[in-house]
């Protein structure tokens, strides 16, 4: 499933760079690269831990 997100990332930078790459751009083609790009960038984030909640951790094991 990891792996799912990364390649979210590649494929919409693949497809947001051949769209702007064209002389004649279509429009619909980067935005659908530019989608799935941040789809795949924000699945990734949830997975990351947030530093608010790592403090919360330590303060309440201290007390």
């Amino acid at each position: 499933m990891k792996y799912l997100n990364y390649i979210f990332i590649v494929l919409g930078a693949v497809v947001a760079i051949y769209a702007k790459a064209g002389e004649e751009q279509n429009q619909y083609i980067l935005i659908g690269g530019i989608v799935i790009l941040m789809i795949g960038i924000y699945r990734i984030s949830k997975t990351i831990p947030s530093k608010e909640e790592d403090d919360d951790d330590l303060n309440n094991d201290e007390n």
